[in-house]
C-alpha cells in the first residue's frame, strides 16, 4: 500500500454523482410502483401480465444500453446521449400519467431507451475524467456507487410513498421531473478530451487478458453470491418473525444495504490516501465473501433468536465484500480498455455474467431445494477462485519483473 500524491478528487466527480443519484432515484422510484399501477384501477391487468411485462422491461434494459453505448461512443459523443436519455427517460415517466395502453407502453419504451443512453455514458464520461489520476480510480467508482445505492433508497421511499399516499401520476411526475433534473449537473461538465490523456503502458494482449479475468472473477463472485443467498433469504424470512431486537419488516429486505454507506465511506477515505492494486481488493472482496458465508454457516437450520447477531454480522462481511467488487470492476474496466470505446465495453460486461447465470440455472431445482447446499458450494467456490487470483496476481508480478529486467 502506498500513499496517493498529488491526486485529488475533482467538482466533476460531484456533479457526474449527483447526476447518476437523481436518475437512479428517477428510475428505481419508477419501478418501485410501476408493477402496483399496471395492476390497479387505471390499466386493470391481471398480477401475472403485470409481472411478465416488468421482466420484460428489466430484460429489455441489457440490450438498450448497448444500444445507447454504441450511440454515445461512436455517433453523437457520450454527453450528448446522457442528456438524450435524461430527457427520454422524463417524457416517458410523464407519459406514463395518461391513462391508456397507448400512453403506457410509449412511456415504458421511452424509458428504457432513455436508461440505456444514460447509464453507460455516464459511467464512461465519469471514469475518463479519472484517467490521468488512475491511482483514485477505485475511491472515485466508490463514491459513485454509493451515489446509485442512496439515489435508488430515496426514489424508492419517497416516490414509492407518495405513488402510494397521493395517487400514481404524482409517483411518475416526480420520477420525471428527477430525470430531468438529473441532466443540469452533466451540462456544467465539460467532456474529457482523449488526446490530453495518459496512455497506458501495456500491451493490448496484457490489458486484454487483465480485463477478462477480472470480468470472468467477479461474473463467478455474482453467481456463487446467488446461489448462496438462497440460505441468507431463508434466514432473513426466519428471523424477521423471532427476532426482538426490533427492526420492522419492510427493512429486512434491504438491511444490507444498510451496511453499504458506512463501509462506502470507510473505503472512499482510504482509498483517497492510499493506494493498492485493484486485484488486491477484489480478492480481499472473496476474502470476505467467504467469511460472510462461513458465518452463516454456523447457524443452524433452524435459528434461534440469539443467531440474529451473528446473521448481522455476516451481513456485514457481504458489505465489505461488495464494496470490494462492484466499483472495482468498473475501475478494472476504465483503466485498462481504450476510452474511446468504455461505454461499449461497460454495456457488454453483463456478458460473463449472464453467461454464468444460464449454467448456474441448471441446477436451480436441487439448490432451491437445499439451501445449505448452495452455502458450501459457495464457500468452496470463493476459495478456489480467490487462490487462483492469488495466483495470478503472483505471476504477473514476475512477468512485470522479468520485463523491466530486459
Amino acid at each position: 500500500m502506498e500513499k496517493i500524491q498529488n491526486q485529488n478528487h475533482t467538482k466533476e466527480t460531484l456533479y457526474y454523482s449527483i447526476s447518476r443519484m437523481l436518475e437512479r432515484a428517477s428510475f428505481y422510484g419508477f419501478r418501485a410502483i410501476v408493477i402496483l399501477y399496471m395492476a390497479g384501477e387505471s390499466l386493470t391487468m391481471k398480477r401475472t401480465e403485470a409481472l411478465a411485462i416488468y421482466g420484460v422491461l428489466i430484460g429489455s434494459l441489457v440490450f438498450s444500453q448497448i444500444l445507447g453505448a454504441i450511440f454515445g461512443d461512436l455517433f453523437v459523443g457520450n454527453k450528448k446521449s446522457i442528456i438524450f436519455g435524461g430527457i427520454m427517460q422524463a417524457i416517458g415517466a410523464f407519459s406514463l400519467c395518461i391513462a391508456s395502453t397507448t400512453g403506457f407502453y410509449a412511456g415504458l419504451v421511452l424509458i428504457v431507451l432513455g436508461n440505456g443512453l444514460f447509464s453507460p455514458n455516464i459511467i464512461s464520461n465519469f471514469g475518463k475524467s479519472y484517467l490521468n489520476k488512475t491511482k483514485l480510480l477505485d475511491s472515485g467508482f466508490t463514491i459513485l456507487y454509493l451515489a446509485i445505492n442512496l439515489g435508488s433508497f430515496l426514489g424508492i421511499l419517497i416516490i414509492g410513498y407518495m405513488g402510494e399516499r397521493y395517487g400514481y401520476n404524482i409517483g411518475f411526475i416526480i420520477s420525471g421531473v428527477l430525470s430531468l433534473i438529473s441532466i443540469i449537473p452533466v451540462f456544467i461538465v465539460a467532456e474529457k478530451r482523449l488526446d490530453k490523456v495518459e496512455k497506458n503502458s501495456l500491451s493490448i494482449k496484457k490489458r486484454i487478458l487483465i480485463i477478462l479475468i477480472a470480468l470472468i472473477a467477479v461474473a463467478l463472485f455474482w453467481q456463487l453470491h446467488e446461489i448462496s443467498s438462497l440460505r441468507t433469504y431463508d434466514l432473513q424470512l426466519q428471523l424477521s418473525e423471532i427476532s426482538t431486537l426490533g427492526i420492522p419488516n419492510h427493512l429486512w429486505q434491504s438491511i444490507n444495504s444498510i451496511f453499504i454507506l458506512p463501509i462506502s465511506i470507510v473505503t472512499i477515505i482510504l482509498w483517497t490516501y492510499f493506494y493498492s492494486s485493484q486485484f488486491f481488493k477484489i480478492i480481499i472482496g472473496f476474502i470476505s465473501g467467504v467469511l460472510s458465508f462461513g458465518i452463516l454457516f454456523l447457524i443452524p437450520e433452524v435459528p434461534t433468536e440469539q443467531h440474529t447477531i451473528t446473521y448481522l454480522v455476516s451481513l456485514l462481511f457481504l458489505g465489505i465484500a461488495e464494496i470490494h467488487i462492484s466499483p472495482i470492476i468498473q475501475s478494472v474496466l476504465t483503466k485498462y480498455s481504450n476510452p474511446k470505446y468504455l461505454a461499449i465495453l461497460f454495456s457488454l460486461a453483463f456478458l460473463p455474467n449472464r453467461l454464468f447465470s444460464i449454467i448456474f440455472g441448471l441446477f436451480n431445482d436441487s439448490l432451491y431445494d437445499n439451501p445449505m447446499l448452495g452455502l458450501k458450494i459457495g464457500i468452496i467456490g470463493l476459495i478456489i477462485i480467490g487462490i487462483g487470483l492469488i495466483g495470478f496476481v503472483f505471476w504477473n508480478k514476475k512477468v512485470t519483473n522479468n520485463e523491466l529486467r530486459h
